[in-house]
């Protein structure tokens, strides 16, 4: 698959990469520093679309023949945000309080094409089943979730063990809605 502009990924997340990468995309990586701070009176839907945003705001020095995409991804249970953890004890109480619930995932995507930006979100329900201490341990041990929001991977094996379901695109929990993003980018593509 080829497109009419060149394809920036700016993002560090080797499952964004992958996922672009499966589906057929030619892209480079560039990530530019971004603060990731926002109002935590912002309703939670819009925090991944407005992060992805100021990503891609950082690219304003590159013209229209490159499309920019950007993305962020948030966990959300009871309407609250839970982060990345810092370290192991925040994991296992992130997992811990996941256990046994639905919560969501929030990915927002922005594409920055010359001076147009378009944003969009995508948001998955994810049912955990109810997590061992053990299971939650051997986890955070054996698969580092330290750079996950949530503190999970779901294409590791705590969603192989312990997500029976989810309702919506298991690519928006990897972190990219990929079905989306095509859409989006349609306009350029040429399928050979």
């Amino acid at each position: 698959m080829k497109l009419t502009k060149k394809l920036i990924l700016a993002s560090n997340s080797p499952r964004r990469k992958e996922i672009l990468l499966a589906s057929g995309f030619d892209f480079e990586v560039i990530v530019r520093p971004t603060s990731e701070e926002f109002d935590l009176k912002m309703f939670y839907e819009k925090v991944p679309e407005i992060l992805a945003q100021k990503k891609a705001e950082c690219f304003e020095d590159f013209d229209e023949d490159y499309l920019i995409l950007t993305a962020d991804t948030v966990v959300v249970l009871d309407n609250k945000i839970i982060n990345k953890p810092e370290n192991e004890g925040e994991a296992f109480e992130m997992l811990a309080s996941l256990s046994d619930k639905t919560h969501k995932v929030v990915t927002g995507v922005c594409i920055k094409n010359g001076n147009d930006y378009k944003s969009f979100i995508d948001i998955t329900q994810v049912h955990f089943e109810e997590l061992t201490e053990a299971e939650i341990w051997f986890y955070i041990k054996n698969h580092h979730p330290m750079d996950k929001a949530g503190a999970y991977g779901v294409q590791d094996f705590i969603g192989m063990i312990g997500i029976p379901k989810i309702e919506g695109s298991f690519y928006t929990v990897m972190g990219l809605p990929i079905h989306l993003i095509y859409k989006a980018l349609k306009p350029y593509i040429i399928l050979e």
